[in-house]
């Protein structure tokens, strides 16, 4: 035992050396090549789950919660038989449409229980006014019929459901992919749902006040290795982000700062932090991983703006009719 103690703590210790000897590939202009195709998809919320209490789970909890992941996931296909009851939920996607991911976050080796890092519970700190804000506001999405800016921007095909296109940029159900390409001035982030395009402009002055963007005016520049990103003036509408995995609010001038930096040739260490004194207690903070993965990106061809929001609609006149 003892020997092979010794042996694992050598094998461990080397690969820190070599992972601190590692050097990102570069540009012909020498910023770190961030390029390429990479991933969010886990099993892990944004919020940590009330019955775990520490940020860093134990090898038994990762593999615990991966398999009840896929357990969940094939068992929405396990549909009862005969003819769905008409007027009752029919159900939504089946398991081949979707893409969650099956394992845990990991950050740098270590698997975690949430996206949060900061505070430590691992929740969102809202003030008093901004939880009540945050029910407010989606109550007002999910039960209003008559005002489609009011609907889910997912609904509208106007940016990705909740907060995956950013920043921050948190997975969801599927189309967890973003696409970096890189410039000298500009850094642009493909983000597979809804097909948006981020646009990270180094070292640039911020756009007036009256310009908001969806997913805000994001001005980049390097610290060393790291690609650092601040953005605020986001769009009024984006303000609340509801998807399965994650649902929170903001506002349009919260500020998000990102931290990108490459470890090795498969990874890239995303870190934030969100900061907003009308709606958080504190500014909170959080760490993925972004993974490689094989593409190309498809075309994300939404239609529920084409089909399911005019049905929304016409449904709820029809109602009020009845």
């Amino acid at each position: 035992m003892l020997i092979r103690s010794i042996a694992i703590a050598s094998l461990l210790a080397s690969a820190a050396a070599n992972a601190a000897d590692w050097q990102p590939p570069r540009m012909p202009w020498g910023d770190p090549d961030l390029q390429g195709i990479w991933t969010t998809a886990t099993t892990t919320y944004l919020v940590r789950p009330e019955e775990l209490k520490s940020l860093v789970l134990t090898e038994k909890q990762a593999a615990y919660i991966e398999e009840k992941g896929e357990e969940a996931l094939a068992d929405i296909d396990n549909l009862p038989e005969g003819d769905l009851q008409a007027g009752e939920n029919v159900g939504g996607y089946n398991a081949a449409w979707l893409d969650p991911g099956t394992r845990v976050l990991r950050v740098r080796g270590e698997p975690r229980s949430s996206i949060i890092v900061d505070p430590e519970d691992g929740q969102i700190p809202y003030t008093l006014w901004g939880r009540a804000q945050f029910y407010w506001k989606a109550g007002r999405m999910m039960m209003r019929h008559n005002n489609p800016e009011e609907r889910p921007n997912g609904e509208r095909c106007t940016v990705g459901f909740g907060s995956t296109g950013g920043p921050p940029m948190l997975p969801v159900l599927y189309n967890n992919n973003y696409q970096f390409v890189q410039s000298k001035d500009t850094i642009f982030i493909l983000v597979e749902m809804n097909h948006n395009v981020r646009t990270i402009r180094m070292n640039a002055d911020p756009l007036p006040q009256a310009l908001r963007p969806w997913l805000g005016d994001s001005i980049g520049h390097w610290e060393g290795d790291t690609l650092v990103v601040r953005t605020t003036q986001f769009h009024p509408q984006q303000s609340l982000r509801l998807a399965i995995k994650h649902q929170l609010l903001m506002a349009p001038d919260s500020v998000v700062e990102e931290r990108f930096t490459r470890i090795n040739e498969n990874e890239i260490v995303y870190a934030f932090s969100v900061t907003d004194e009308s709606l958080y207690k504190q500014p909170w903070r959080g760490e993925m991983t972004l993974r490689a993965t094989e593409g190309p990106i498809y075309e994300y061809a939404c239609h529920e703006g084409n089909y399911a929001l005019p049905n929304i609609l016409s449904g709820a006149r029809q109602e009020e009719e009845s």
